[in-house]
Protein backbone atom coordinates (compact mmCIF):
# COMPACT_ATOMS: atom_id res chain seq x y z
CA UNK A 1 0.00 0.00 0.00
CA UNK A 2 1.17 3.39 -0.71
CA UNK A 3 2.92 5.25 2.13
CA UNK A 4 5.51 7.69 2.50
CA UNK A 5 8.20 5.57 3.34
CA UNK A 6 7.66 2.67 1.29
CA UNK A 7 8.51 4.26 -1.97
CA UNK A 8 6.08 2.68 -3.48
CA UNK A 9 3.31 3.99 -6.44
CA UNK A 10 0.22 4.12 -7.57
CA UNK A 11 -0.73 2.54 -11.12
CA UNK A 12 -2.78 4.43 -13.44
CA UNK A 13 -3.82 4.43 -16.65
CA UNK A 14 -6.68 7.02 -18.89
CA UNK A 15 -7.38 5.30 -22.08
CA UNK A 16 -7.09 8.13 -24.11
CA UNK A 17 -4.17 9.89 -26.52
CA UNK A 18 -2.13 11.19 -24.65
CA UNK A 19 -2.90 14.91 -25.37
CA UNK A 20 -6.56 14.85 -26.04
CA UNK A 21 -9.01 17.60 -24.62
CA UNK A 22 -10.79 17.02 -21.44
CA UNK A 23 -11.26 18.27 -18.08
CA UNK A 24 -10.52 14.65 -16.81
CA UNK A 25 -7.01 14.36 -18.88
CA UNK A 26 -6.14 17.56 -17.20
CA UNK A 27 -6.40 16.39 -13.55
CA UNK A 28 -5.03 13.16 -14.26
CA UNK A 29 -1.57 15.12 -15.76
CA UNK A 30 -2.04 17.33 -12.41
CA UNK A 31 -2.23 14.39 -10.02
CA UNK A 32 0.06 12.42 -11.04
CA UNK A 33 2.70 13.84 -13.66
CA UNK A 34 5.16 16.10 -13.67
CA UNK A 35 9.01 16.44 -12.44
CA UNK A 36 7.57 16.59 -8.65
CA UNK A 37 4.16 14.79 -9.29
CA UNK A 38 1.00 15.30 -5.89
CA UNK A 39 0.90 11.70 -6.10
CA UNK A 40 3.97 9.32 -7.31
CA UNK A 41 2.71 7.55 -9.65
CA UNK A 42 3.12 4.74 -12.98
CA UNK A 43 0.49 6.83 -14.79
CA UNK A 44 -0.10 5.53 -18.59
CA UNK A 45 -2.05 7.16 -21.35
CA UNK A 46 -2.88 5.69 -25.13
CA UNK A 47 0.46 6.83 -28.02
CA UNK A 48 -1.36 9.86 -29.83
CA UNK A 49 -1.27 8.86 -33.40
CA UNK A 50 0.42 12.64 -34.35
CA UNK A 51 2.32 14.27 -31.15
CA UNK A 52 1.40 17.49 -31.20
CA UNK A 53 2.03 18.88 -27.73
CA UNK A 54 5.54 18.52 -25.10
CA UNK A 55 4.41 15.25 -23.17
CA UNK A 56 4.46 16.03 -19.47
CA UNK A 57 6.97 14.02 -17.41
CA UNK A 58 6.60 10.51 -16.18
CA UNK A 59 3.67 9.94 -18.42
CA UNK A 60 4.18 6.31 -19.78
CA UNK A 61 2.46 5.89 -22.96
CA UNK A 62 1.12 2.90 -24.51
CA UNK A 63 0.93 1.17 -28.16
CA UNK A 64 -2.50 -0.22 -27.87
CA UNK A 65 -4.86 0.51 -31.03
CA UNK A 66 -8.54 -0.92 -31.64
CA UNK A 67 -10.41 1.54 -28.92
CA UNK A 68 -14.17 0.43 -29.18
CA UNK A 69 -17.00 0.57 -26.33
CA UNK A 70 -18.79 -2.07 -27.12
CA UNK A 71 -18.89 -5.93 -28.13
CA UNK A 72 -16.18 -8.03 -28.74
CA UNK A 73 -13.88 -5.75 -30.25
CA UNK A 74 -13.80 -4.03 -26.54
CA UNK A 75 -13.08 -7.20 -25.12
CA UNK A 76 -10.30 -7.94 -27.65
CA UNK A 77 -9.18 -4.14 -26.89
CA UNK A 78 -9.49 -4.35 -22.75
CA UNK A 79 -6.97 -8.07 -23.13
CA UNK A 80 -4.62 -6.19 -25.57
CA UNK A 81 -4.10 -3.68 -23.14
CA UNK A 82 -3.87 -5.21 -19.99
CA UNK A 83 -1.23 -7.29 -21.25
CA UNK A 84 0.43 -3.98 -22.00
CA UNK A 85 0.22 -2.54 -18.49
CA UNK A 86 1.21 -6.02 -17.15
CA UNK A 87 4.25 -5.72 -19.43
CA UNK A 88 4.93 -2.31 -18.25
CA UNK A 89 4.38 -2.17 -14.86
CA UNK A 90 6.19 -4.15 -11.86
CA UNK A 91 3.97 -5.85 -9.28
CA UNK A 92 6.48 -5.22 -6.42
CA UNK A 93 6.65 -1.27 -6.62
CA UNK A 94 3.02 -0.58 -6.69
CA UNK A 95 1.06 -0.31 -3.73
CA UNK A 96 -2.68 0.73 -5.18
CA UNK A 97 -4.14 1.06 -8.15
CA UNK A 98 -5.94 4.35 -9.02
CA UNK A 99 -8.60 3.56 -11.49
CA UNK A 100 -9.56 6.49 -13.90
CA UNK A 101 -13.18 6.09 -14.48
CA UNK A 102 -15.48 3.22 -13.40
CA UNK A 103 -16.29 2.60 -17.07
CA UNK A 104 -14.02 2.62 -20.47
CA UNK A 105 -11.04 0.01 -21.10
CA UNK A 106 -8.27 1.10 -18.74
CA UNK A 107 -10.07 0.01 -15.74
CA UNK A 108 -10.84 -3.76 -16.10
CA UNK A 109 -7.19 -3.56 -17.85
CA UNK A 110 -5.98 -2.48 -14.78
CA UNK A 111 -7.78 -4.62 -12.62
CA UNK A 112 -6.81 -7.48 -15.08
CA UNK A 113 -3.29 -6.59 -15.06
CA UNK A 114 -2.81 -6.27 -11.73
CA UNK A 115 -5.56 -8.34 -9.53
CA UNK A 116 -4.16 -8.49 -6.05
CA UNK A 117 -3.89 -4.50 -5.25
CA UNK A 118 -6.06 -2.75 -3.81
CA UNK A 119 -8.27 -0.40 -6.14
CA UNK A 120 -9.78 2.79 -5.48
CA UNK A 121 -12.05 4.03 -8.64
CA UNK A 122 -12.54 7.95 -9.80
CA UNK A 123 -16.34 8.59 -11.01
CA UNK A 124 -16.38 10.92 -13.40
CA UNK A 125 -19.55 12.45 -15.82
CA UNK A 126 -18.43 10.39 -18.42
CA UNK A 127 -18.89 7.40 -16.57
CA UNK A 128 -22.35 7.96 -16.23
CA UNK A 129 -23.20 8.91 -19.45
CA UNK A 130 -21.81 6.04 -21.31
CA UNK A 131 -23.04 3.68 -19.08
CA UNK A 132 -26.43 4.88 -19.64
CA UNK A 133 -26.00 4.18 -23.63
CA UNK A 134 -23.77 1.42 -23.91
CA UNK A 135 -24.61 -1.64 -22.65
CA UNK A 136 -21.26 -3.07 -21.94
CA UNK A 137 -20.15 0.27 -20.66
CA UNK A 138 -23.15 -0.50 -18.26
CA UNK A 139 -21.86 -4.02 -17.04
CA UNK A 140 -18.17 -2.55 -16.38
CA UNK A 141 -19.46 0.78 -14.10
CA UNK A 142 -21.18 -1.99 -12.01
CA UNK A 143 -18.31 -4.33 -12.24
CA UNK A 144 -15.66 -1.74 -11.35
CA UNK A 145 -18.07 -0.71 -8.61
CA UNK A 146 -18.03 -3.85 -6.84
CA UNK A 147 -14.66 -4.64 -6.81
CA UNK A 148 -13.35 -1.49 -6.15
CA UNK A 149 -11.99 -1.49 -2.53
CA UNK A 150 -13.15 2.63 -2.57
CA UNK A 151 -14.79 4.50 -5.09
CA UNK A 152 -14.43 8.73 -5.18
CA UNK A 153 -17.35 10.70 -6.39
CA UNK A 154 -16.36 14.20 -6.72
CA UNK A 155 -19.85 15.56 -5.09
CA UNK A 156 -22.69 13.89 -3.98
CA UNK A 157 -25.01 14.36 -6.87
CA UNK A 158 -22.14 12.08 -8.73
CA UNK A 159 -22.80 9.36 -6.14
CA UNK A 160 -26.78 9.79 -6.26
CA UNK A 161 -26.24 8.60 -10.29
CA UNK A 162 -24.19 5.91 -9.48
CA UNK A 163 -26.37 4.44 -7.06
CA UNK A 164 -28.85 4.80 -9.65
CA UNK A 165 -27.02 2.94 -12.25
CA UNK A 166 -25.49 0.22 -10.26
CA UNK A 167 -27.70 -0.01 -7.02
CA UNK A 168 -26.42 -2.84 -5.15
CA UNK A 169 -22.86 -0.91 -4.96
CA UNK A 170 -21.94 -1.32 -1.12
CA UNK A 171 -22.81 2.57 0.05
CA UNK A 172 -20.21 2.55 2.67
CA UNK A 173 -17.20 1.87 0.17
CA UNK A 174 -18.42 4.95 -1.53
CA UNK A 175 -16.11 8.49 -0.75
CA UNK A 176 -16.82 12.18 -1.43
CA UNK A 177 -13.45 13.67 -2.65
CA UNK A 178 -14.10 17.05 -4.34
CA UNK A 179 -11.46 16.88 -7.87
CA UNK A 180 -9.09 20.18 -6.90
CA UNK A 181 -7.85 23.18 -9.47
CA UNK A 182 -3.71 23.77 -9.42
CA UNK A 183 -2.80 25.83 -5.96
CA UNK A 184 -0.59 28.42 -7.75
CA UNK A 185 -3.92 29.47 -9.64
CA UNK A 186 -5.41 30.39 -6.49
CA UNK A 187 -2.33 32.90 -5.30
CA UNK A 188 -0.86 33.80 -8.95
CA UNK A 189 -4.09 34.01 -11.11
CA UNK A 190 -3.80 36.56 -13.94
CA UNK A 191 -5.18 40.15 -13.22
CA UNK A 192 -8.61 41.26 -15.34
CA UNK A 193 -8.58 43.84 -17.79
CA UNK A 194 -10.14 46.64 -16.27
CA UNK A 195 -13.04 47.75 -18.39
CA UNK A 196 -16.56 48.25 -18.05
CA UNK A 197 -19.19 46.12 -19.77
CA UNK A 198 -21.66 48.42 -20.31
CA UNK A 199 -21.24 48.33 -24.20
CA UNK A 200 -21.19 44.30 -24.04
CA UNK A 201 -21.04 41.55 -22.60
CA UNK A 202 -17.10 39.54 -23.71
CA UNK A 203 -18.45 35.86 -23.04
CA UNK A 204 -15.95 32.92 -23.05
CA UNK A 205 -17.16 28.94 -23.75
CA UNK A 206 -14.41 27.17 -22.73
CA UNK A 207 -13.97 22.91 -23.04
CA UNK A 208 -15.26 20.39 -25.25
CA UNK A 209 -18.43 20.67 -27.25
CA UNK A 210 -19.92 17.33 -27.18
CA UNK A 211 -23.21 16.88 -26.90
CA UNK A 212 -23.50 16.67 -23.15
CA UNK A 213 -22.11 20.22 -23.08
CA UNK A 214 -24.86 22.26 -24.51
CA UNK A 215 -23.72 23.89 -27.23
CA UNK A 216 -26.90 24.24 -29.66
CA UNK A 217 -28.70 25.21 -26.17
CA UNK A 218 -26.09 27.89 -26.39
CA UNK A 219 -26.40 29.18 -29.41
CA UNK A 220 -30.16 29.02 -29.25
CA UNK A 221 -29.94 31.01 -26.06
CA UNK A 222 -27.76 33.73 -27.28
CA UNK A 223 -29.34 33.95 -30.42
CA UNK A 224 -31.22 37.10 -29.65
CA UNK A 225 -29.08 38.45 -27.04
CA UNK A 226 -28.37 42.24 -27.39
CA UNK A 227 -24.80 43.36 -27.10
CA UNK A 228 -22.89 39.93 -27.14
CA UNK A 229 -19.20 39.02 -27.78
CA UNK A 230 -18.81 35.42 -27.79
CA UNK A 231 -15.69 33.55 -28.12
CA UNK A 232 -15.35 29.72 -27.85
CA UNK A 233 -12.34 27.46 -26.56
CA UNK A 234 -12.63 24.36 -28.03
CA UNK A 235 -11.22 21.47 -29.94
CA UNK A 236 -11.23 22.53 -33.47
CA UNK A 237 -13.27 20.10 -34.82
CA UNK A 238 -15.95 20.37 -32.16
CA UNK A 239 -16.27 23.74 -32.82
CA UNK A 240 -16.47 22.95 -36.61
CA UNK A 241 -19.37 20.65 -36.16
CA UNK A 242 -20.92 24.06 -34.35
CA UNK A 243 -20.07 26.78 -36.94
CA UNK A 244 -23.51 25.87 -38.77
CA UNK A 245 -25.66 26.39 -35.84
CA UNK A 246 -23.90 29.58 -35.26
CA UNK A 247 -24.08 31.38 -38.68
CA UNK A 248 -27.42 30.18 -39.12
CA UNK A 249 -28.29 31.85 -35.38
CA UNK A 250 -26.23 35.21 -36.93
CA UNK A 251 -23.66 34.83 -34.06
CA UNK A 252 -20.50 35.50 -34.95
CA UNK A 253 -18.09 33.91 -32.45
CA UNK A 254 -14.39 34.50 -32.04
CA UNK A 255 -12.78 30.90 -31.94
CA UNK A 256 -9.63 30.91 -29.76
CA UNK A 257 -8.60 27.51 -30.50
CA UNK A 258 -7.66 24.62 -28.22
CA UNK A 259 -6.00 26.64 -25.82
CA UNK A 260 -3.43 25.55 -22.92
CA UNK A 261 -3.53 26.42 -19.68
CA UNK A 262 -1.92 28.99 -19.24
CA UNK A 263 -3.49 30.40 -22.00
CA UNK A 264 -6.64 30.16 -21.27
CA UNK A 265 -6.19 31.20 -18.09
CA UNK A 266 -5.06 34.18 -19.49
CA UNK A 267 -8.05 34.18 -21.69
CA UNK A 268 -10.38 34.49 -18.50
CA UNK A 269 -9.20 37.98 -17.75
CA UNK A 270 -9.89 38.85 -20.91
CA UNK A 271 -13.84 38.67 -20.61
CA UNK A 272 -16.49 39.29 -18.75
CA UNK A 273 -18.32 36.14 -18.26
CA UNK A 274 -17.73 31.88 -18.61
CA UNK A 275 -20.95 30.30 -19.81
CA UNK A 276 -21.77 26.77 -19.47
CA UNK A 277 -25.10 24.98 -20.73
CA UNK A 278 -24.19 21.51 -19.96
CA UNK A 279 -27.90 19.18 -20.24
CA UNK A 280 -27.19 16.71 -18.24
CA UNK A 281 -24.48 16.86 -15.69
CA UNK A 282 -21.03 17.69 -14.98
CA UNK A 283 -18.86 16.10 -12.41
CA UNK A 284 -17.90 19.41 -10.60
CA UNK A 285 -17.16 21.63 -13.74
CA UNK A 286 -13.40 21.94 -13.25
CA UNK A 287 -13.07 25.15 -15.85
CA UNK A 288 -15.39 27.09 -14.22
CA UNK A 289 -13.43 26.76 -10.54
CA UNK A 290 -10.27 27.31 -12.52
CA UNK A 291 -12.30 30.83 -14.22
CA UNK A 292 -13.57 31.87 -10.53
CA UNK A 293 -9.84 31.45 -9.20
CA UNK A 294 -9.06 33.88 -12.28
CA UNK A 295 -12.19 36.64 -11.14
CA UNK A 296 -14.22 35.72 -13.67
CA UNK A 297 -18.13 35.17 -12.96
CA UNK A 298 -19.73 31.98 -14.11
CA UNK A 299 -23.28 31.35 -16.00
CA UNK A 300 -24.23 28.12 -15.43
CA UNK A 301 -27.17 25.44 -15.86
CA UNK A 302 -28.13 24.55 -12.69
CA UNK A 303 -27.12 20.68 -13.27
CA UNK A 304 -26.04 18.12 -11.02
CA UNK A 305 -22.12 18.92 -9.92
CA UNK A 306 -22.37 22.15 -10.88
CA UNK A 307 -25.08 23.12 -8.32
CA UNK A 308 -22.73 21.15 -5.31
CA UNK A 309 -19.43 22.54 -6.88
CA UNK A 310 -20.66 26.24 -6.89
CA UNK A 311 -23.59 26.76 -4.72
CA UNK A 312 -24.58 30.53 -4.95
CA UNK A 313 -20.42 32.09 -5.77
CA UNK A 314 -22.47 31.91 -9.44
CA UNK A 315 -24.99 32.65 -11.69
CA UNK A 316 -27.51 30.16 -12.09
CA UNK A 317 -29.36 30.38 -15.45
CA UNK A 318 -32.11 28.12 -17.45
CA UNK A 319 -30.11 28.22 -21.12
CA UNK A 320 -33.07 26.79 -22.31
CA UNK A 321 -34.96 29.66 -21.91
CA UNK A 322 -33.85 32.40 -24.00
CA UNK A 323 -35.46 35.29 -22.66
CA UNK A 324 -34.53 34.17 -19.18
CA UNK A 325 -30.78 34.19 -20.72
CA UNK A 326 -31.35 37.51 -21.99
CA UNK A 327 -32.76 39.10 -18.46
CA UNK A 328 -29.66 37.26 -16.61
CA UNK A 329 -26.75 38.69 -19.05
CA UNK A 330 -28.85 42.30 -18.84
CA UNK A 331 -28.31 42.34 -15.24
CA UNK A 332 -24.57 41.53 -15.53
CA UNK A 333 -23.90 44.43 -18.20
CA UNK A 334 -25.89 46.90 -16.43
CA UNK A 335 -25.14 46.10 -12.71
CA UNK A 336 -21.32 46.34 -11.81
CA UNK A 337 -21.64 45.52 -8.23
CA UNK A 338 -23.21 42.17 -9.03
CA UNK A 339 -20.10 41.75 -11.05
CA UNK A 340 -18.04 42.49 -8.45
CA UNK A 341 -20.06 40.75 -6.00
CA UNK A 342 -19.57 37.57 -8.22
CA UNK A 343 -16.25 37.96 -8.71
CA UNK A 344 -15.57 38.18 -4.96
CA UNK A 345 -17.67 35.05 -3.83
CA UNK A 346 -16.22 33.04 -7.38
CA UNK A 347 -12.66 33.53 -5.95
CA UNK A 348 -13.59 32.56 -2.40
CA UNK A 349 -15.35 29.54 -3.79
CA UNK A 350 -12.54 28.44 -5.84
CA UNK A 351 -10.22 28.38 -2.60
CA UNK A 352 -12.06 25.69 -1.41
CA UNK A 353 -10.78 23.00 -4.01
CA UNK A 354 -7.06 23.58 -4.20
CA UNK A 355 -5.82 19.58 -5.74
CA UNK A 356 -3.01 19.37 -3.07
CA UNK A 357 -6.02 19.13 -1.07
CA UNK A 358 -7.61 16.37 -3.46
CA UNK A 359 -4.12 14.63 -4.03
CA UNK A 360 -3.58 14.60 0.61
CA UNK A 361 -7.39 12.79 0.66
CA UNK A 362 -6.29 9.88 -1.99
CA UNK A 363 -3.19 9.01 -0.44
CA UNK A 364 -4.98 9.21 3.07
CA UNK A 365 -7.79 7.09 1.29
CA UNK A 366 -4.87 4.59 -0.22
CA UNK A 367 -3.44 4.24 3.32
CA UNK A 368 -6.79 3.27 5.14
CA UNK A 369 -7.08 0.46 2.87
CA UNK A 370 -3.44 -0.85 3.57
Amino acid sequence: MIAPNTGRLVATCLDLPAGSPGGSVELFQDLYTGDRPLIPARAFMLQPPCPRRELPAGLGLLTVTGKTLQGPAFHRYVAALAGALARALDAETIGVLHLQHLAFGATPALIRALPNHPRIALLHGTDLLFAEQHRDQLRVLRETARLAHAVVAPTPAMADHLLRLAPDTDRNKIHHIPWGIPDHLLHRAPVPAARTPADGLRLLYAGRLTPEKGGDVLVRALASAPRVELSIAAPAAEFDALRPALQQAGIAARYLGWLTRPQLWQAFAEHDALVMASTTLEAMGLVALEAQACGLPVLHQPVPGLVEALGGSALAVDFTDPAAVARALSRLRTSSVLLAELRDAGRANAARYPLSATAVELNSLGRQLD
